[in-house]
């Protein structure tokens, strides 16, 4: 199999899975336990804890782990009155935001330009408009990979006390992240979006941000979020972590060859293609791409045929037959956006990959376009 859906999940660095192992065996222990199997378990934790915050610029009493980005996002929107996001987020935080306007609290959605970029200006305008007492944004868009202009926006919330919330979920571990850049009270993070596992992820929140309790039993990550900690996880979240802040620098300069080779070819090989997304603002392994005249799931299905696994947009999404709430927020034309793919690389893609991809890629889009009604 081709695998060119790495923003949808990625395959376990074999370095994350060796330091995981052990605790699928002896190291079992339970890390609120006072023997010495417990705090085997709580050392590798907290070790875990000072890796995924050094990625980030924090320290490690500010990360709380979670189940997830999806538990991140809905635990950082939990409890708030108003919240202003943006048009093009992440469905986590798109339905945590309608909770909360379901709640009796307001959500506002801003738009964005033809890049699927915020105005900072604008957002802020809106942010003035009530009583806001949340902001949240993607940092890296999920579908197109377009980067937003967070760094101009923090500092302004900051100035107003208005709690900032970031989506890094995309971002993190790709290009830097950096809490005090940007201003950021509370980021979302997932392991499995940069080769650790599924089932873990965390919360980044700064010191003195108000945040409700969101699991409740034990005091289990300061008492925020009650539960037995995902021992293993945790631990391959730590990995993966420390494996990014070694190489994520060159792994970007690779995957911005890789994206730009199989963007010429295929603007080479097939005609009327069309790139979704800011193409000077975005993530180093991300390309959407529209094909004129053809629907993407046939473009998904005959590749997969081929053994080339692609998507047409989030996978939280998959299955819906409406085009992307993204690129329509974009301004997008429906049929074009119809015709939406997403091609993500990660660890092990190489040229040949690309090169076999746009090899495959031509006659399926010529046959299907042959067989079209538009």
């Amino acid at each position: 199999m081709i695998y060119f859906d790495h923003n949808a999940t990625t395959p376990v660095h074999p370095e994350v899975r060796d330091a995981m192992a052990p605790f699928f065996e002896g190291l079992f222990g339970n890390p609120s336990s006072l023997h010495a199997a417990g705090r085997q378990a709580r050392t590798a934790v907290e070790t875990a804890r000072a890796q995924v915050a050094a990625l980030l610029g924090a320290t490690p009493e500010e990360m709380s782990f979670t189940s997830g980005g999806t538990e991140a996002d809905n635990w950082a929107l939990h409890g708030r009155r108003r919240v202003v996001t943006s048009a093009v987020e992440h469905p986590a935080v798109q339905s945590a935001a309608e909770v909360v306007r379901d709640g009796g609290g307001e959500a506002v959605f801003v738009g964005v330009d033809r890049l699927g970029r915020i105005d900072p200006d604008a957002l802020l305008t809106e942010v003035d408009r009530g009583d806001t007492d949340l902001v949240s944004l993607i940092l890296a868009n999920n579908e197109t990979g377009t980067l937003q202009p967070l760094a101009q926006i923090g500092p302004a919330l900051r100035a107003r006390s208005i709690v900032f919330h970031i989506d890094a979920v995309q971002a993190f571990g790709k290009i830097p992240v950096d809490v005090e850049e940007l201003s950021a009270d509370l980021v979302s993070l997932s392991a499995h979006k940069i080769n650790g596992p599924k089932g873990v992820g965390a919360l980044y929140v700064r010191r003195g941000t108000s945040l409700a309790s969101w699991l409740h039993g034990g005091g289990h990550e300061q008492g925020l979020r009650a539960g037995t900690e995902n021992v293993a996880g945790i631990v391959g979240f730590g990995a993966a972590a420390q494996l990014r802040s070694r190489e994520m620098t060159t792994e970007a300069q690779r995957l911005e060859g890789l994206r730009d080779r199989l963007a010429s070819g295929l603007m080479a090989a097939i005609d009327e293609v069309v790139v979704n997304g800011s193409t000077t603002h975005r993530l180093p392994g991300t390309l959407n791409v529209s094909f004129r005249r053809v629907e993407a799931e046939s473009i998904l299905l005959g590749l997969d045929m081929e053994g080339i696994a692609i998507s047409s947009g989030s996978a939280c999404t998959a299955g819906t037959s409406e085009p992307s709430h993204v690129l329509l927020a974009m301004g997008i034309e429906p049929r074009l956006a119809a015709g939406a793919v997403r091609f993500s690389l990660g660890y092990g893609n190489d040229t040949s990959q690309v090169d076999r991809v746009v090899e495959v890629l031509a006659p399926i889009v010529a046959r299907l376009r042959a067989l079209s009604v538009f």
